[in-house]
């Protein structure tokens, strides 16, 4: 079984998301280690399997109450841990694909939109006030931004060197540093340095924020720091990549 969790704790992704990278991650890790050797357990269907919990948190939290926030947080974890597997099982198996990866990142997309949409509703409920729906809206508006910013640059750099894809994948790799194997002083430096990222508010952090501030019934707050956090990041970020192109300078597109 320990040779079995060393390989697929290779398979994890090497810049994982903030939360991802200490909690669902290993998780995912974890029930890899039986899922891998179920045949009919296919990376398309635990991506499948990942966007239906997603649904299923996104009507609990449009239900409303203590009880449904609380499924809702469960559900939104239990997604997320599936959105992990399902890469790393591609990767262990040896059978990722290009369409596999497409439709993992809609998805990834899409239940970021309805999650915080709800949230919106959910909030607008309990105040009786817009407000809540427009930070929302504001939120997604320009999380979304921050992912098209970077597959616009892409093509228009790809358009102008074909072999810049190949350059940016050069840059891309991280080396292991953690994991089985590595002393717990190297794991300890390892997971201090990743808390650093909780100030990216990408998905990793939205997993943990969102539920938080479902637990606790902290929406409207929550809200405010989602809307505030990716409308900076999305201005920040797609004036970054412009003036890269306008520059003609290669790096490692993050989103």
């Amino acid at each position: 079984m320990s040779g079995k969790v060393t390989r697929l704790w290779a398979t994890k992704t090497r810049d994982d998301e903030w939360w991802s990278s200490f909690v669902t991650s290993p998780l995912a890790i974890i029930a890899n280690s039986v899922a891998v050797d179920v045949a009919w357990m296919t990376p398309n269907r635990i991506t499948a399997a990942s966007f239906l919990f997603a649904v299923i948190a996104t009507v609990a939290i449009l239900l409303g109450g203590t009880g449904w926030f609380i499924a809702a947080a469960i559900a939104i974890h239990v997604s997320h841990i599936l959105d992990c597997m399902d890469g790393q099982m591609a990767r262990y198996r040896q059978v990722s694909s290009p369409e596999g990866s497409y439709y993992d990142r809609r998805t990834d997309q899409v239940q970021v939109a309805m999650w915080f949409g709800a949230a919106g509703y959910a909030a607008f409920v309990q105040t009786a006030s817009v407000i809540p729906v427009f930070l929302a809206l504001i939120g997604i508006a320009f999380y979304g931004l921050r992912g098209y910013a970077k597959y616009v640059a892409l093509e228009i750099e790809t358009t102008r060197d074909p072999g810049y894809p190949a350059e940016i994948a050069r840059l891309k790799p991280v080396r292991t540093t953690t994991g089985i194997g590595f002393a717990l002083r190297d794991n300890l430096l390892w997971f201090l340095k990743e808390q650093r990222k909780v100030l990216a508010f990408d998905e990793g952090v939205f997993i943990f924020m969102l539920s938080a501030a479902l637990l606790f019934d902290q929406l409207i707050s929550m809200l405010w720091v989602f809307a505030a956090s990716q409308l900076f990041w999305g201005s920040y970020k797609s004036w970054q990549r412009g003036k890269n192109i306008a520059e003609n300078r290669t790096r490692h597109l993050q989103k």
